[in-house]
C-alpha cells in the first residue's frame, strides 16, 4: 500500500510538487504519465527516499515519512524502506567493474545474506526470464542500452521488494522488447508486488497500469482508472495531453 497526503517538494528556490496526494493499492500498478518538468521522477525520488519531502507525508508499506520528523529519524526511516523498494532509473547505476551476473548477485548475497549458489541459480533465472542469459559472463559495457536496461531491472527483481518502482523503462528498448517487458512485469504482480512507473509512453502503460496519475506543473491534474482516463478524461487538460502524445 502507498499513500501520499500533501506532497510538497522544493528546489533552488522553486516549488516542484503542489500538494500530491494519491494512494496505490497492494499489488496494483500506478503509471506516472506527464510532459518533461512535470514533477515524475522528482514524485519517484520522493517514494524512495532519495529525496526529503519538505511538507506532508507518505506511506510505503509500514514505513511512514513525515516533513516533519528529525533529520536522523527520517533517514533511519529511508534506510528501512529501501529494504522494500527497488528503483530502476533511466540511468542504470550497474556496478561497471561486476560482471552482469555479478551485478545481480551483489545486493542479494551481501545485503539479504542469500547463500551465493542460490542467488546465482535465481540470477540465470531472472536473466532467461529478460532474455540475457547468455550475457551473465559480460560486463556493462559491452551491453547496449537496452541490454544494460533488462539486466537493471532483473537486478531489481533480486531483491523481491513489494514495490518496485521504474524511471521511463522502455526509454532503450524497441517496440518488441518493450512488449516482452510488458509481459514480464504482468508476472512480477502476480508474485505480490505493487509498482510505480513514470513512462512517457501510454501504450507500454495501456494493458499494465491500474491506475494514471497525470501530473502538470507539479500538480496532480487527474488520478484514476486507466481506461477511464485514457478514453474518457474528466479534465481538458489531460485530454490535450493525451492528443499529444497520440
Amino acid at each position: 500500500m502507498i499513500r501520499v497526503r500533501n506532497l510538497i517538494k522544493n528546489a533552488n528556490g522553486q516549488r516542484i510538487l503542489r500538494g500530491v496526494s494519491f494512494d496505490v493499492a497492494p499489488q496494483k500498478v500506478l503509471g506516472i504519465i506527464g510532459a518533461s518538468g512535470s514533477g515524475k521522477t522528482t514524485l519517484l525520488r520522493c517514494l524512495n527516499g532519495l529525496e526529503r519531502i519538505d511538507d506532508g507525508e507518505l506511506e510505503c508499506g509500514d514505513v511512514h515519512l513525515d516533513a516533519r520528523l528529525s533529520k536522523n529519524e527520517y533517514a533511519r526511516r529511508v534506510a528501512e524502506l529501501r529494504r522494500k523498494v527497488g528503483t530502476v532509473f533511466q540511468h542504470l547505476y550497474l556496478f561497471p567493474h561486476l560482471t552482469v551476473l555479478g551485478n545481480i548477485i551483489e545486493a542479494p548475497v551481501h545485503v539479504l545474506r542469500v547463500p551465493r549458489e542460490e542467488a546465482r541459480r535465481e540470477a540465470f533465472e531472472l536473466l532467461d526470464s529478460v532474455g540475457l542469459k547468455d550475457k551473465a559472463p559480460r560486463y556493462p559495457e559491452s551491453l547496449s542500452g537496452g541490454e544494460q536496461q533488462r539486466v537493471a531491472i532483473a537486478r531489481a527483481l533480486a531483491m523481491h521488494p513489494a514495490l518496485l518502482m521504474f524511471d521511463e523503462p522502455t526509454s532503450a528498448l524497441d517496440p518488441k522488447r518493450s512488449a516482452g517487458l510488458r509481459s514480464l512485469l504482468r508476472g512480477t504482480i502476480s508474485r505480490g508486488q505493487t509498482m510505480v512507473i513514470v513512462s512517457h509512453s501510454i501504450g507500454f502503460l495501456e494493458g499494465l497500469a491500474d491506475q494514471l496519475l497525470y501530473l502538470e506543473g507539479g500538480e496532480v491534474i487527474e488520478f484514476g482508472d486507466t481506461h477511464q482516463i485514457l478514453k474518457s478524461p474528466s479534465d481538458p487538460r489531460t485530454k490535450d495531453f493525451m492528443e499529444q502524445v497520440k
